[in-house]
């Protein structure tokens, strides 16, 4: 059997062998129950250094219809984050080893790369349909078919790291290559036995007037209470994601106690839901009004921490981190620091993200505008910002907004991770932030 990935084929005698990978894949009794219980034992996807720094990534699916003869599975997708495309009118099927329940991909990828990944198996009416059309009719066309697949999404049961959920609730598998930076402070989450100490953790509802809607809330002490006034306070948007989809509260309490963070105050403000979310964080004057007249009064009188704008953190993500870095522009008398991560910075023009990806020139979003015409200049704050090397379209705005953020005198540290727009690389910069933001 010949290896292939992405057009490479893996041979043993150029000496770039996925040695790994052809054991289990050439093995004689290949799809056997004995081979899947070694291979459940082992651990997937299988993982073979290659030479220039990378590696080769093996995917590895049981159809649990059985071989081609008995099972109506006719692809099964690998969604790998930023690495397949799922804008693809062919999107990446992994093969099927011939007369085996055994399907299997390979990709070539660099060795300090982590992300998020799910299978989708699909029967033959779930194939893509011929999409007709202007082209911009055939990629809407094209995207309501992948969204239809949403549901199959299943997680690797190979993959001894536990699962997570997608913002939209789908399950995800996560790899973490051998140079990917460190994330030890997930371990627990990791193993499946991360928890919050409910002695510090209040659930409450916030029923705004002023946006006329009501959200879940979650507040979370770290360490103890002495010096209570003197805590950071720190807004993690997209609350109900940190809360449940990849909870936070263990990585928190971890490094508070390694001494890395210090104690803190930690406000999970939930988005209510997707619609809500597209209307509230991208620059949404109303929204940071209402938090500050209406949530931060709530938070005071359930505990101490300190109004000082430099021990207090806006941290978001995507349209989150838009929001944050908005707020604090806007209001850096309460929100002096701010951790942004792939930033939507192309707001609201949508065709920039379309012309960067073409190659041509493309304009700046509305936020970097305004930083380049000095809105926050008199107030310089205090910036943690990353984005993922294959975001590429969004690596692009949030590099012109580096520049004018740096241009305009903020302090920015800013950093690329081998990743994609992804919460598995997202939750290692929130500590990572967290730690530059709240330390220094």
């Amino acid at each position: 059997m010949s290896l292939k990935s992405n057009g490479y084929v893996i041979d043993s005698a150029n000496g770039e062998a996925a040695s790994t990978a052809r054991q289990w894949l050439q093995a004689a009794d290949i799809g056997s129950e004995a081979w899947w219980q070694r291979l459940a034992t082992t651990g997937a996807p299988l993982i073979d250094a290659l030479p220039a720094n990378q590696v080769c990534v093996t995917f590895i699916w049981r159809d649990e219809q059985g071989d081609e003869r008995h099972s109506r599975i006719e692809r099964v997708y690998a969604d790998v984050n930023c690495v397949t495309d799922h804008h693809s009118f062919s999107p990446q099927s992994l093969a099927r080893c011939p007369g085996t329940d055994v399907w299997y991909w390979q990709v070539v990828i660099q060795h300090d790369w982590r992300g998020s990944y799910s299978f989708i198996p699909i029967e033959r009416e779930q194939l893509p349909p011929v999409f007709s059309g202007t082209p911009e009719e055939q990629n809407r066309r094209q995207r309501r078919w992948w969204c239809s697949l949403f549901p199959l999404m299943r997680h690797d049961p190979l993959n001894r790291i536990a699962p997570h959920r997608s913002s939209r609730g789908f399950p995800l598998s996560a790899i973490h290559l051998p140079a990917a930076p460190d994330q030890s402070a997930w371990l627990a989450l990791d193993a499946g036995s991360a928890s919050a100490d409910p002695r510090r953790l209040q659930h409450f509802h916030w029923h705004s007037d002023r946006l006329a809607n009501q959200r879940r809330i979650w507040l979370y002490t770290t360490g103890g209470e002495a010096q209570a006034d003197e805590r950071p306070l720190v807004l993690l948007l997209d609350g109900q994601f940190w809360a449940e989809g990849i909870p936070a509260f263990s990585a928190l309490d971890a490094q508070t106690q390694a001494g890395a963070l210090p104690p803190a105050v930690y406000l999970l403000i939930d988005a209510i839901d997707m619609t809500q979310r597209a209307e509230e964080l991208p620059c949404n004057p109303l929204f940071w009004q209402a938090v500050q007249a209406e949530l931060l009064p709530l938070v005071s009188a359930r505990t101490r921490y300190s109004a000082d704008p430099q021990r207090t953190v806006v941290a978001g993500q995507s349209y989150g981190g838009l929001a944050a870095l908005y707020a604090g522009l806007h209001w850096p008398q309460r929100f002096g620091r701010v951790l942004t991560q792939s930033g939507s910075f192309w707001w609201p023009h949508l065709e920039f993200v379309i012309e960067a990806r073409a190659g041509q020139p493309a304009s700046v979003g509305w936020l970097t505008e305004q930083v380049a015409q000095g809105v926050g200049a008199a107030a310089p704050l205090t910036v943690f910002q990353e984005a993922g090397d294959r975001e590429e379209e969004i690596a692009h705005v949030n590099r012109q907004m580096n520049r004018a953020l740096s241009a305009a005198g903020h302090r920015v540290h800013y950093r690329a991770v081998a990743g994609g727009h992804d919460a598995v690389c997202w939750r290692g910069g929130l500590i990572d932030g967290l730690k530059i933001l709240l330390n220094s």
